[in-house]
């Protein structure tokens, strides 16, 4: 195959991007040494501008070398829907009234379980919400878990442990938490209409198992850490949070058009507008709107997109060469260093995969998800709302690694034996 120079930029742009993920700490350390220049250093160490920074150098050499012209048109050929997406779900699924709605749900499901102290809320939030990602999708999900757990665990003081291997259980618990239905998921979005995945096609092959792959990650680490957890009480919202009953309906009404209209980007960004309008109408019933983790995040993702969508060239390939078990590992171990959707779309323009491989490669894609922030499309979401409560306001790449490989094991072993 002859490379074209896009792909060989992309690439090689694209691997410095994934070294650069995992040395964002390293751009921290500089903002302190060389205070003169503490800004570009702050802005170099932020996960979510790593892979839109890279996708500006490519689109910059573009102009160099091809001319103004094909840089245009190679921005124009790619597909920003799913970014835009992602921002739009999280603003309204941050807002009061829908967090209300979760967490009194939340508290509900919480008070039933016979754990102390926190442990019942902690289990609930790792385990319920990753579950109706199916219905809201993975991003809205990611953005109330981490929400909640910030309010909730996170600002309590807890140990660095724990909130490692709460965030990488978060992770995989949602990356495998939309395999349920058959559009939550951005991987199974990917191949759903093009294998003929309905709702229950996913419930039946993928969703019993990731049930019980969460509700196993989420007892494990709970009882793991069941110490810290029992010192931290289990109070409730005060009442001077309540937003009114019609609010809430309205703001579940915006959430349920974005997401149903989720495909299309002049649909849901014209209902995220209207939402903004109301927003501002009932500020009182409201807290700040999460607009600026919202764009990093989708950020984030464009970049993702535009270095990404030229990888075709060496991943196929790699996937033609696989057999089943291969393919489930090898997509595990691919997810962690490429977008698990991107995965999941290139497995797609495959032609010939049988019934097995298709398995092999959508179930290693969303297990790997939570093994980095780049792995699937809602982590970055995830890591924007809880950065602020680790070292450094950051969240090291390759201790949320380490944490992650108990909790991926089993999603893996869930996968594959049951």
């Amino acid at each position: 195959m002859t490379l074209t120079l896009i792909e060989l930029m992309s690439s090689v742009l694209f691997a410095l991007a994934i070294l650069h993920t995992f040395s964002t700490g390293f751009f921290k350390r500089l903002a302190h040494i060389q205070p003169a220049h503490a800004g570009i250093w702050h802005l170099l160490g932020e996960v979510e501008v790593v892979f839109g920074f890279w996708a500006l150098v490519l689109v910059v050499v573009l102009f160099i070398a091809n001319g103004e012209q094909a840089a245009i048109n190679y921005i124009d050929s790619r597909n920003f829907t799913e970014p835009m997406f992602v921002f739009a779900i999280m603003v309204v699924a941050g807002t009061r009234p829908i967090l209300q709605v979760a967490k009194t749900a939340v508290y509900q499901v919480a008070r039933i379980i016979p754990l102390q102290g926190s442990m019942g809320f902690n289990f609930t939030v790792l385990s319920l919400v990753p579950l109706i990602g199916s219905l809201i999708t993975e991003p809205a999900a990611m953005t109330l878990a981490a929400l909640i757990l910030a309010e909730r665990i996170f600002i309590k003081g807890i140990s660095s442990q724990m909130k490692y291997a709460i965030l990488a259980v978060l992770f995989v618990n949602i990356s495998i938490g939309g395999t349920l239905t058959h559009f939550a998921a951005p991987p199974v979005l990917m191949v759903a209409g093009k294998w003929n995945w309905d709702m229950t096609f996913m419930l039946m092959t993928f969703g019993w198992k990731s049930i019980i792959a969460i509700v196993v990650n989420a007892l494990c680490v709970t009882l793991l850490f069941r110490e810290e957890l029992r010192l931290l009480p289990e109070t409730e919202s005060s009442s001077s949070d309540a937003v009114p009953l019609v609010l809430i309906c309205i703001h579940l009404v915006f959430l349920a058009g974005i997401v149903i209209f989720s495909h299309h980007p002049a649909m849901f960004m014209g209902l995220f507008l209207f939402f903004l309008g109301i927003a501002h109408a009932y500020q009182r019933y409201q807290d700040r709107l999460i607009l600026r983790e919202g764009l990093l995040v989708a950020f984030f993702l464009a970049g993702l997109v535009v270095l990404g969508g030229q990888q075709q060239w060496w991943l196929q390939p790699l996937l033609l060469s696989m057999s089943g078990d291969q393919m489930f590992l090898g997509a595990i171990l691919l997810t962690a260093v490429t977008d698990n959707a991107a995965l999941t779309y290139l497995g797609s323009l495959v032609d010939g995969l049988s019934d097995s491989l298709k398995y092999a490669l959508v179930s290693g894609a969303v297990t790997g998800g939570g093994l980095t922030v780049i792995a699937n499309a809602p982590n970055p979401a995830g890591v924007a709302i809880l950065r602020t409560h680790f070292d450094n306001e950051a969240v090291h790449p390759f201790r949320l690694l380490l944490a992650a490989l108990l909790p991926t094991l089993v999603a893996a072993l869930a996968f594959r034996l049951l």
